[in-house]
């Protein structure tokens, strides 16, 4: 079952659970952290910004996650020996202090924890990213990037997903396919997104109170095709009731068309353990998303407390083959750089 909304609503009803589960391809759901009838700790929000071409990418989080506040940036790059830097700080107990935006619409977001300093703009027409790490990743260099990103799409993927537990629920938007333009800094490196490298940017967006202990898959990829087109997708799975609806999306020229199941193909090892770096595929109900997908770099920044975890395999690689609008229209892909993770958290 595929439920869509199509009118703006509440997202919560007065027990604090989401009143009409489905997706969007706009925000309709209007979220407000007063809704929520779980304790403050329980509560997630987080603006993930990744922005990418062929040869770089830069992903940028800022988050409360309750007990815990976290900025982070990670650096990567993709050519003949692909690296990746991963650095950020943690503050405790936010609770709601970092006053991130409730619609991704329009609203500012500024925060400084130890060494790192970022801030998200976004007026409705345009979305600043700031910010500096200093001595990243223990070196002697500060991270400093601003990026411009514009031409929001008038479609988006829009999910509003409940658990079986009360007052738990996740609210999530991915918008893809924003253009960009700016430059990361390390020391005397430059890396430039812009127009003359095809840079792209995705908003993960989102909002809840989750279960303890989740294990989720999600992959996202965007690319200007060779007539000038914006193409993109959205794919993913593992956590809450989705039986109203999936993640999975594709998006073109501004346009949202839904897609029913995707199954993630990963090999495994003798041990039943994932190959993350072997290649994988990716394979929809009505085949209409199949994908080859050869790994490049699996970005690792675990952290392990045991009581609490967040075990992330992002791992980005180039990505082959067709996927097929709403109309029939074929999209075909060759080596296109995108990522897919497969991640395990408790918090």
């Amino acid at each position: 079952m595929q439920h869509e909304i199509y009118e703006p609503q509440r997202l919560l009803n007065s027990n604090g659970d989401i009143a009409e589960p489905g997706f969007a391809k706009k925000l309709f759901w209007e979220y407000d952290r007063a809704d929520i009838r779980a304790p403050k700790y329980r509560i997630k929000e987080w603006d993930y910004y990744y922005i990418g071409c062929q040869d770089h990418g830069l992903a940028l989080t800022i988050s409360d996650a309750g007990y815990v506040s976290s900025l982070s940036a990670s650096l990567l790059t993709f050519g003949k020996n692909p690296t990746q830097m991963n650095d950020g700080a943690m503050g405790i107990l936010p609770l709601g202090k970092l006053h991130l935006p409730n619609t991704s619409v329009c609203g500012d977001l500024s925060a400084k924890v130890g060494t790192a300093e970022m801030a998200f703009f976004n007026d409705g027409e345009r979305r600043m990213l700031l910010g500096t790490i200093r001595h990243y990743c223990k070196t002697k260099s500060d991270l400093r990037f601003r990026i411009e990103l514009t031409d929001t799409p008038e479609e988006s993927m829009v999910i509003a997903t409940p658990f079986s537990q009360e007052h738990h629920f996740y609210y999530n938007q991915k918008i893809n396919c924003l253009r960009a333009d700016g430059v990361v800094t390390l020391g005397s490196r430059e890396y430039r997104f812009g127009p003359e490298n095809g840079a792209l940017a995705t908003l993960d967006w989102g909002r809840g109170v989750w279960t303890y202990d989740n294990t989720w898959y999600w992959g996202s990829g965007q690319t200007i095709l060779a007539d000038g087109s914006r193409f993109g997708f959205n794919i993913g799975y593992g956590f809450g009731d989705t039986s109203a609806a999936s993640e999975n999306m594709l998006f073109y020229n501004s346009k949202s068309h839904k897609l029913k199941d995707v199954q993630f193909r990963i090999p495994e090892n003798a041990d039943g353990s994932y190959d993350y770096m072997s290649p994988w595929t990716f394979t929809e109900t009505d085949g209409r998303f199949e994908m080859s997908f050869q790994p490049v770099i699996d970005r690792q920044d675990p952290v392990d407390l045991k009581v609490i975890c967040m075990i992330p395999h992002q791992v980005f690689g180039k990505m082959s083959g067709q996927a097929v609008l709403d109309d029939g229209t074929v999209i075909g892909l060759h080596d296109c750089m995108v990522f897919a993770e497969h991640v395990h958290n408790k918090w």
